[in-house]
């Protein structure tokens, strides 16, 4: 992968859990989206 993938993916997830924290209005909020968001991942790579 190239540095310029793997800055641009960076930025993407730095971007993605800043709407996350902006969509969110308490932390727990905030731990259950990214509960959900890595269990969509771990049930895509099964």
């Amino acid at each position: 992968m190239s540095n310029t993938m793997k800055k641009f993916l960076a930025i993407l997830m730095i971007s993605g859990m800043g709407l996350g924290l902006a969509a969110c209005e308490t932390a727990e909020g905030f731990g259950e989206d990214v509960e959900d968001a890595g269990e969509a991942i771990q049930n895509e790579a099964d």
